[in-house]
């Protein structure tokens, strides 16, 4: 007796079609699973054994063994239960095995019978869509992240439920609405809250426009964090189409509520600094989606950038120019987006005390030396504006609020427009600055880009169809100062 059952694996944030093949034979009892799996797999015996009795079914008296093919991709995670268990039933004729090969199947058992969700549902819809599938049978609460992948979900809470749908007996009942729920108004700090600091208000401006990679350097308690994280409160909402893949992502992840199925605000991810470099980029036996994936479409914050390790921070460096990460495993590979906005905070030196009027800096030149050496040239260069905090007075700590994030995201959004309907182009006094720069700075080739880049974010935010001298003058004020150089 031979039945077979279709679900998927995840390899990266791709879903791979794997084929659940049950064959019951003998007298003598058994229960084998083949097909390099994980300990997870393994552990679905008990699940799946326990499970069909919860289901009120009957437990096959010969040897099982269960193959899920392809015998060399490797399988992992609980989420084989289900199609496992369906599979033993159709094999031992208590459902149809003709109706359960036009589906595919994704579950965790529990020991009483109840189908839990398991991570990866969306990308795992994508896959069953691309076989040819047009059912999933899933846990009730996967079912809303299923449909995203325009595919029609069967919400099952019970393996009883499932047996019942097989058999043709009854349907689970319809599941409502589509998937999308309305957009609701983001919890972001505001803008307003920030008291001062103009300087680094306009660069946060620039940075949202034009999708600037940003590094805010000060001394201690000047505000660097405070406007940081008030960047995906003036960054304009997601597309259809980057909702549907940073979705995708933080399903995998494990990341998405099951009441709110979708990531409709840009991600933001601020990882500690003891974090290591497969947590950052991706990694793992797996692999799986590291921060700068998490953050794909939205903003990475590194807070006290130097505090980081040496070789992690040099691990941005690819994915900031490429806008993916390539994990090369023995096992495979795994492709990962990972376009987003990098900002980092950092002290001027070890003590703080560095640029501040108030303060003297203690630092040695050794330990200075060491606190620089963290941070390399070349990634430096990867950020568009490098912006110095300065500490605030008095007066500007008790003025009244500033501008307040909606009025900034409006002009955010107007800016986008007018960058992607006219390019503004650079004037020829705009490009004798910009080539007095390469020679003077000096800039590097990587760098010229970059300022060119900004010029043209600061001529779409003030409306000119140009790019003029003074904007191109902004953008080079914003490379690295003086206070971030060897002393």
């Amino acid at each position: 007796m031979l039945a077979r059952a279709v679900s998927h694996a995840l390899v990266g944030l791709e879903a791979r079609r794997v084929e659940v093949e049950v064959h019951v034979s003998g007298q003598v009892p058994g229960f084998t699973i083949v097909g390099l799996v994980d300990r997870a797999c393994q552990e679905a015996k008990e699940r799946v054994r326990s499970g069909i009795a919860s289901a009120e079914r009957q437990w096959p008296g010969g040897r099982i063994t269960v193959s899920l093919a392809p015998a060399g991709l490797r399988k992992e995670g609980s989420g084989f239960d289900l199609p496992i268990a369906l599979a033993i039933l159709a094999a031992s004729h208590q459902v149809s095995a003709e109706r359960l090969a036009e589906h595919a199947a994704l579950g965790e058992l529990a020991l009483d019978g109840r189908v839990r969700p398991v991570d990866g549902a969306l990308a795992v819809a994508e896959g069953a869509r691309r076989s040819g599938l047009s059912h999933l049978l899933c846990a009730a609460e996967s079912a809303a992240e299923v449909r995203l992948a325009g595919i029609e979900a069967v919400p099952v809470e019970h393996l009883a439920d499932a047996v019942a749908y097989l058999r043709g007996e009854r349907s689970p009942p319809p599941f409502e609405g589509d998937g999308r729920p309305a957009l609701a108004e983001q919890d972001f700090p505001d803008l307003a809250e920030v008291r001062g600091q103009e300087r680094g208000r306009r660069a946060l401006e620039l940075a949202a426009a034009g999708n600037h990679n940003l590094l805010l350097a000060g001394p201690p308690g000047t505000g660097k964090t405070m406007l940081a994280r008030r960047l995906p409160g003036i960054l304009p909402p997601l597309g259809d189409r980057e909702i549907l893949e940073s979705t995708r992502i933080h399903s995998v992840a494990g990341l998405l509520s099951h009441e709110r199925p979708l990531v409709t605000a840009p991600p933001f991810r601020a990882p500690h600094h003891s974090s290591s470099a497969a947590a950052l980029v991706g990694g793992g036996p797996g692999p799986r989606p590291g921060e700068v994936t998490l953050a794909h479409r939205g903003v990475l914050l590194l807070d006290e950038l130097p505090e980081f390790a040496r070789p992690v921070l040099e691990a941005l460096r690819q994915p900031l120019e490429d806008g993916f990460v390539s994990v090369a495993r023995v096992g495979g590979r795994a492709v990962f987006p990972a376009r987003f906005q990098l900002v980092g905070t950092m002290n001027l030196c070890p003590c703080g005390g560095r640029g501040d009027g108030a303060a003297e800096c203690t630092c040695s030149p050794q330990r200075y030396a060491a606190f620089r050496d963290k941070l390399s040239r070349a990634l430096l260069d990867r950020f568009d504006l490098v912006v110095v905090v300065p500490r605030s007075r008095a007066h500007e700590l008790a003025a009244a609020p500033g501008e307040g994030s909606e009025d900034v995201r409006r002009r955010v959004l107007e800016a986008r427009g007018r960058l992607g309907e006219h390019r503004p182009e650079r004037t020829r006094e705009a490009d004798e600055l910009l080539d007095r720069a390469v020679e003077r700075i000096p800039l590097s080739g990587r760098g010229r880009v970059r300022v060119a880049r900004v010029a043209r974010t600061a001529a779409a935010l003030a409306g000119s169809r140009d790019v003029l001298p003074v904007h191109v003058a902004e953008a080079l004020a914003y490379r690295s100062p003086r206070e971030l150089s060897a002393r």
